[in-house]
């Protein structure tokens, strides 16, 4: 895909079914200005040209950080009414506390979100793998992490849209299923390695636990990171994060029939792409919505 600013998605964006929401996993690259934003754009005007194309984003800078209100307001300005914000968990609560006694960053965390409350679309949880060689077996099995979930859900306010990430894949099963089916509480539906894909387990099971549905289309962060060094060390247009480096058109055609099926079952969709999905997540969105109407 040839590198152009802006990508004049706006006629196919509008023949979209209107509970399908696209977007990328942060907005903040910086290879994306010339590709994506105008040329010579400033980090500080990024999300405002990036709301002009798209009308999701998935926040990651809040998972490294617990977010300031006044920086959470400053994102509200930059956008319209329209425009729906997701927001990955501080990992001091995935992944340093893994649920436990974290109540009051959790509720710190929902008050820094309070000026976007009416333009939420989800929550996420994302939670690390847990190794069967590290961790003890009530982790590498889930059955621990079961218990620490279904505490922490009586935290989730009911007009929070809230998803669960997991990257063991021998963790999905009834017992979680039915537990984030008793919260209204969604699965996360990922490309990943090693991990089960939205269509799989469409076709195994009803992973669908709650009235909207969140897809990621993460792919493999170490293979993608050493394709990208390697560009980089050879002087290659792809030695950075702004065209596509893989051609993943399978893999994405692969999730179409599903993502229609969800469509037409009234659900709220929203599915964003990585940087390390295929190189550009703006491109691979551009893909998408090629294959969505070819």
């Amino acid at each position: 895909m040839a590198n152009r600013t802006m990508m004049g998605w706006t006629e196919k964006l509008d023949r979209l079914p209107l509970n399908l929401h696209l977007g990328t996993s942060s907005f903040s690259s910086a290879d994306w200005v010339g590709p994506f934003y105008p040329p010579k754009t400033k980090p500080g005007d990024f999300l405002t040209h990036y709301a002009t194309e798209l009308r999701t984003v998935e926040i990651d800078a809040t998972w490294h950080a617990m977010p300031a209100r006044r920086t959470v307001e400053g994102w509200s300005r930059k956008a319209p009414e329209h425009f729906r914000f997701s927001f990955k968990v501080p990992k001091i609560i995935t992944h340093e506390k893994v649920l436990v006694d974290c109540r009051d960053e959790w509720s710190q965390f929902l008050d820094a979100l309070e000026p976007l409350r009416n333009r939420l679309g989800a929550v996420l949880l994302q939670f690390p793998y847990f190794s069967q060689k590290r961790d003890p077996a009530e982790w590498a099995e889930g059955r621990d992490f079961l218990g620490r979930l279904e505490h922490f859900l009586e935290l989730k306010p009911d007009d929070l849209r809230l998803v669960v990430e997991v990257r063991n894949r021998s963790w999905i099963g009834p017992e979680l299923l039915d537990l984030l089916r008793s919260r209204n509480t969604a699965l996360a539906l990922v490309e990943f390695p090693n991990m089960p894909s939205g269509p799989e387990l469409l076709d195994r099971c009803d992973p669908i636990t709650a009235d909207f549905c969140y897809v990621r289309f993460l792919g493999n962060h170490r293979e993608m990171d050493l394709l990208v060094a390697e560009a980089r060390e050879s002087g290659s247009r792809h030695g950075d994060w702004e065209s596509l480096i893989v051609d993943r058109q399978r893999e994405t055609k692969a999730w179409l029939p599903s993502l229609q099926q969800l469509v037409e079952r009234n659900l709220e969709v929203f599915v964003y792409f990585n940087n390390h999905y295929a190189g550009f997540a703006p491109g691979s969105i551009e893909q998408f919505l090629d294959l969505w109407e070819g």
